[in-house]
């Protein structure tokens, strides 16, 4: 898995919980933790499937 993609996932799950503590405060605040943990996951999905086609185009299968 690239490094990419672990630091995204941390990320992601960081503001998840974040987005989880705000909302059990009554902060509307949350709403931006849930659209950065979207846009991070987003970025590990991305960087994921790079990697797998840049293997698949050099040929090495595993």
């Amino acid at each position: 898995m690239p490094r990419l993609a672990v630091y995204a996932l941390l990320v992601c799950a960081l503001t998840v919980a974040a987005a989880v503590v705000s909302f059990a405060r009554g902060s509307w605040l949350g709403v931006v933790w849930v659209l950065l943990a979207g846009i991070s996951s987003n970025m590990a999905w991305f960087s994921v499937r790079k990697a797998k086609a840049e293997r698949e185009a050099t040929g090495a299968t595993n």
